[in-house]
């Protein structure tokens, strides 16, 4: 009977294995004496990447860090904080724009907490640990409608990012809080003001590091750093001057946790969304979310927790840098005039280039980059990085257009001023031109305009070589029209930020009669137009197919 002994402890000792492992599994496991979020609005991962960040580097060296996290649509700063904050997206909290109100709004929330608002992590903390100390600090005051303000112990809205990082000290060291979100707002400012990707918002994004690293040095002043984790993240990126639509300059964000209980080092294999990082915080506090929220926790970050399968997942890189690179709205690449184009690609980090000129995706067969080459066509060139078996990134294209003066290549344009406030575009044959001239393609930075209330009259005639489907696209701030022999194929009219639509048309070949009509209204002004067909991927509109006739 020894033999049955034996075996009947080592099942029981299995067993109460397995009770422990399922035990390691409760919310409470993962529960931090401290939990601080840090919110910088529209710090983009390009941002980070491009920016001098010593302390979000160190960050990311000792703690999990994803830079291809996303947010959701729209990608307006209420929507995606209410989603931050909420677990959910719009589709459950009914956040979805900037104009929503507490008691103005297109769509009720699917259930309601404290407030008569959708449950933000702030009200289910509280009711689940009465007892704890919980603040929220914030630059922008319109993040105050999205949390439930009752559930706070301590609650400030400063007009400064400096005046924010200086309440946010004083409040760690004097209460030592359980749980802290802080909001900072500066970098959207200037992304606003200046754009995105360029030296001021880089220099943005900079400051903000620093003042994350005085905040970290406030928790260790305050004998709270051992026993505390942090989140870094953002509502959303930004293109241009703005943000609010469907690119994915505007809708990818970082996610870092950093701190007590965290993995060093690591890389987050999972998806991660915006909406997570209210779960995550709720693991972290140990409460346990409502049943409403579609967030999930990044537990994938935590020690002690393997890694799931992902043998059918890839591992997402930064994507290569072509030159000359994106500029505000303007793609990469660039119009050459009687000029070759010389063609450079970088990446961070180790990772191999492979890249094609035919707007095809490039895979790890394509042709490997090696070094800046030239260009003496139009061309894509859609390059993608590859590191080991499992890593690679998004697919980064640019166009280049290329064109000789010698050809009767070129578009007419009439350029209109107005001194009432154009909300749509203005009947151009009553008004008189300021204006006119010749330019290669449909854009407004070619032209040289005022600031505000004017208007464009492109005409010109494009070259169809193939009869079949076309697909012609208009991406403009404010309102835009493309016509194809006098038929309105896009509307995109009416004052709105970057927005691209899209229309269709049945074309024989030959030369066929194009115009498009664009006015601004308040603002930067943008205007590209695109055109897809039989054999043609999707590329601005070549200025060799266009002739003055």
């Amino acid at each position: 009977m020894k033999w049955f002994k034996t075996i009947t402890f080592t099942l029981n000792f299995l067993f109460l294995l397995l009770l422990t492992s399922v035990a390691c599994d409760k919310p409470t496991d993962f529960k931090v004496k401290h939990l601080v979020i840090i919110g910088v609005d529209a710090m983009s991962p390009n941002g980070i990447l491009n920016s001098k960040t010593p302390v979000m580097d160190e960050m990311m060296a000792k703690g999990a860090y994803t830079l291809n996290a996303r947010g959701v649509l729209p990608t307006s700063s209420s929507t995606n904080w209410a989603s931050m904050v909420s677990g959910s997206g719009p589709e459950q909290h009914g956040v979805t724009s900037n104009g929503w109100e507490k008691d103005d709004f297109t769509l009720p929330p699917v259930l309601t907490g404290s407030e008569d608002i959708y449950p933000t992590i702030f009200g289910v903390a509280r009711q689940q640990r009465p007892d704890m100390e919980m603040g929220a600090i914030y630059t922008w005051k319109g993040f105050v409608r999205l949390i439930e303000r009752s559930a706070l112990n301590y609650d400030v809205n400063q007009k400064t990012d400096a005046l924010t990082l200086e309440k946010t000290v004083n409040y760690l060291k004097d209460k030592k809080p359980n749980f802290l979100f802080i909001h900072f707002d500066d970098v959207d400012h200037v992304g606003h003001s200046m754009g995105h990707k360029t030296p001021a918002f880089y220099d943005a994004v900079a400051h903000i590091d620093q003042q994350i690293g005085q905040i970290i040095q406030a928790t260790k002043d305050a004998g709270i750093f051992e026993e505390t984790a942090f989140i870094v993240s953002a509502d959303h990126g930004g293109i241009g001057y703005g943000h609010g639509g469907e690119t994915l300059d505007e809708i990818e964000i970082p996610f870092i946790v950093y701190g007590k209980g965290i993995k060093e080092g690591y890389l987050i294999k999972d998806k991660v969304y915006t909406y997570d990082n209210a779960a995550t915080a709720a693991k972290l506090l140990g409460v346990t979310p409502p049943q409403a929220w579609i967030g999930r926790p990044v537990v994938s970050a935590f020690k002690g927790t393997p890694e799931s399968d992902f043998s059918e997942q890839k591992v997402v890189i930064p994507s290569p840098i072509i030159y000359p690179k994106p500029n505000l709205y303007a793609s990469a690449g660039g119009l050459y005039v009687d000029q070759t184009a010389v063609v450079q690609i970088d990446v961070n980090g180790d990772a191999e280039i492979r890249y094609t000129t035919d707007g095809t995706l490039p895979n790890r067969n394509s042709n490997l980059y090696e070094g800046k080459f030239n260009l003496n066509e139009t061309a894509i060139v859609s390059a993608k990085a590859f590191s080991g078996e499992d890593q690679e990134s998004d697919v980064s294209r640019a166009y280049f257009r290329m064109v000789k003066k010698s050809s009767n290549n070129g578009i007419r344009f009439k350029y209109y001023e107005s001194k009432k406030e154009l909300d749509f575009l203005p009947s151009f044959h009553e008004m008189k031109p300021v204006k006119s001239g010749l330019t290669y393609e449909f854009r407004v930075d070619s032209i040289n305009q005022v600031k505000y209330q004017f208007g464009i009259r492109y005409t010109s005639h494009i070259q169809i070589e193939k009869e079949g489907d076309y697909r012609f696209y208009l991406n403009s701030d404010d309102g835009s029209r493309l016509y194809i022999n006098d038929e309105m194929i896009v509307d995109n009219d009416g004052g709105h930020g970057p927005l691209e639509r899209v229309g269709n048309v049945e074309l024989k070949p030959g030369l066929h009669k194009i115009m498009v009509d664009y006015h601004n209204q308040n603002g930067g002004g943008w205007l590209d137009a695109f055109y897809k067909g039989p054999g043609i991927p999707k590329q601005i509109i070549p200025a060799n197919k266009l002739f003055l006739k």
